[in-house]
């Protein structure tokens, strides 16, 4: 009898868990779900009542607009480049960073690594300037080069690649090494496809942040073909807000995060072993 009302209060209490997480699951794509319907609705109706929102007719016309200007393209193209460049060069870089530190004797080894973990410490905001000056001394503004190279900096990133490569057992290496093989190709054979989880999600975020980067684009992009994705959408706001219209914009919006979507739903498997904590698959 004790057994069947714990297994009833059990089960009481994992309805009222489900429902919390639905009602917050609502709570969190309410704005996502506003923003779409905002761009399928045809401006004049917006400016005429709010909440028309809620109601047809819904339209693809401001989708249209978007496909209509060639300029989104280029922008799209630019940060496909970017971001695409920077996440494959931190992933090769903190992976040998990662590996080094993890398996590798070397002077100095734990003072270095604590020298690349001080830059979680420093904002991005305190080196602007300087990176700016720098940047400009040496003629790469509105270049690809000037819009990825401060994106491979990733301290984080040679963090968590360091402690996976130290989850991943010594024996693995052992035996290896009494096959005769070197430190490359245990590296590349051996220990980075055990790696793959972490390297998912550390891409993912990586691609995410570089994607919605604003604040470095804007300063070293100044020519319109050189503009990112993030900083166009913003120079459409100040220019066409008035004419195209709040439902242009949103369209913009969700055309900007699809990507975002798209490389998540494709990726997110290794993100839940990587968060597990599963080194091994």
């Amino acid at each position: 009898m004790s057994s069947f009302g714990l297994s009833k209060k059990n089960t009481l209490g994992d309805r009222l868990i489900i429902g919390s997480v639905i009602v917050l699951a609502l709570v969190m794509i309410a704005p996502v779900i506003w923003v779409i319907g905002l761009s399928l609705k045809d401006n004049s109706e917006l400016m005429a009542n709010m909440n028309s929102v809620f109601h047809g007719p819904y339209t693809l016309v401001n989708y249209l607009h978007i496909f209509g200007s060639s300029s989104v393209f280029r922008w799209v193209l630019n940060s496909v480049i970017v971001s695409g460049s920077v996440t494959i060069g931190i992933l090769v870089l903190t992976s040998l960073a990662g590996y080094g530190f993890a398996r590798l004797n070397f002077p100095f080894r734990n003072t270095i690594f604590i020298i690349v973990l001080l830059g979680l410490a420093i904002p991005e905001q305190a080196v602007l300037i300087a990176r700016h000056q720098i940047f400009s001394e040496i003629g790469l503004h509105n270049t690809y080069y000037a819009l990825i190279l401060p994106g491979l900096s990733a301290p984080f990133g040679v963090f968590l690649m360091t402690q996976f490569f130290r989850a991943i057992p010594k024996e693995y290496d052992e035996a290896a090494l009494l096959d005769n093989a070197s430190r490359f190709k245990i590296f590349w054979k051996v220990l980075l496809p055990l790696t793959l989880p972490a390297q998912a999600t550390l891409g993912i975020f990586t691609f995410l942040i570089s994607w919605n980067d604003y604040f470095w684009p804007l300063i070293t992009a100044t020519r319109k073909e050189m503009y990112t994705l993030t900083v166009g959408i913003a120079s459409s706001q100040t220019n066409f807000a008035q004419s195209e219209g709040l439902g242009f914009l949103m369209a913009q919006a969700v055309f900007a995060s699809a990507p975002i979507l798209i490389v998540y739903l494709f990726f997110q498997k290794y993100i839940v072993t990587a968060v597990s904590g599963s080194a091994e698959k």
